[in-house]
């Protein structure tokens, strides 16, 4: 099916085989012998186990040419999963922590989208987000980056450890970002409870929420979410590996379906979660049963919560539903 993908971390999307090789070139001692130690290494009991590791793995990346790479490569493997369009995380804070420019990375990664809208007919949006565990003040100077470069960031997100960094933290930074044009997102509700949902809603005022799994212990804010069509992008190998939901027959994913949520499904960090959008799309069909019409529903829904603009949304619509027609 063609479909959009909303919810991919690009520095999530670094293979093994690419950490070894850009250590090499850049000359960064890993904890690791080789690729099959770095998977060996892949069993995450907590968010935080896999933050550890995907810290790690960020320190291979030194220089433009190191970022282009990695996003061409996932460009690359998107477009041969028929993902047509794709709305991508970065963590500028993860790098310039360690002494990597803001203008390295970004013009690494737009390298890349130019390449693949050339090469494959690919769309791409790039969403900047704040670390949530650290100070709202290495936020704002996050943001002063950004202004800078409006053209090329079209949204900004909120990542890393939920558990004691609620949206409200933040609340600032994003009053100050949406004054500036950007589009807010948040992740919410993956391991923080429904408050943080009604928190990145309220206060930051996204408009999509991010994983959003525990926002169905709330009936309210389900009520809610439904009623506004606030899009939720979920992840359901990244649920199973961080075991926000060990057993995907018990994914919440169908009953947010059922209750009219605008749900879509991605891959969040694929290297390290074990497959891209289709995996996703293959696991929780499986898991769940789900009916053709509701894999249907679900890449449709894709483009419906994309940011493309209007015309192309129309477009990308029109030509889903042909598609589904057909097959």
């Amino acid at each position: 099916m063609p479909k959009a993908e909303l919810h991919l971390h690009i520095e999530g999307t670094l293979e093994p085989e690419m950490m070894m090789a850009l250590a090499n070139r850049n000359g960064v001692a890993l904890p690791y012998a080789d690729a099959e130690a770095i998977q060996a290494a892949y069993r995450f009991n907590s968010l935080q186990d896999f933050l550890d590791l995907y810290y790690t793995g960020m320190s291979v990346l030194h220089t433009r040419r190191d970022f282009f790479d990695l996003a061409f490569a996932y460009l690359e493997k998107a477009a041969s999963q028929n993902v047509t369009h794709a709305e991508i995380f970065f963590d500028p804070q993860a790098h310039t922590e360690r002494g990597i420019s803001f203008d390295t990375v970004l013009s690494g990664l737009t390298d890349a989208l130019d390449k693949a809208r050339r090469d494959f007919g690919i769309t791409a949006r790039l969403i900047m987000c704040f670390l949530r565990h650290l100070p709202e003040e290495h936020a704002f100077d996050t943001l002063e980056h950004a202004c800078r470069c409006k053209e090329h960031i079209f949204a900004v997100g909120l990542d890393s450890s939920e558990a004691g960094h609620p949206p409200s933290k933040f609340d600032r930074v994003f009053a100050e970002a949406r004054r500036h044009g950007f589009v807010p997102v948040a992740h919410a509700g993956e391991e923080g409870p429904p408050s943080y949902v009604h928190e990145a809603i309220d206060l930051l005022q996204v408009r999509r929420i991010d994983h959003g799994n525990r926002a169905l212990e709330d009936p309210v804010l389900v009520a809610r979410i439904v009623r506004e069509q606030i899009p939720v992008t979920v992840c359901p190998l990244s649920n199973r590996s961080l075991q926000v939901c060990p057993d995907l027959a018990l994914h919440p994913l169908k009953h947010m379906l059922a209750a009219g949520m605008l749900v879509t499904v991605n891959s969040d960090d694929p290297s390290y979660f074990g497959g891209y959008v289709n995996e996703n799309f293959l696991a929780v069909q499986e898991a769940l049963a789900l009916t053709r019409a509701e894999i249907a529903t679900l890449a449709r829904n894709s483009f419906v919560a994309s940011f493309l603009p209007e015309r192309q949304k129309a477009a990308a619509l029109a030509a889903f539903d042909a598609f589904s027609a057909k097959w």
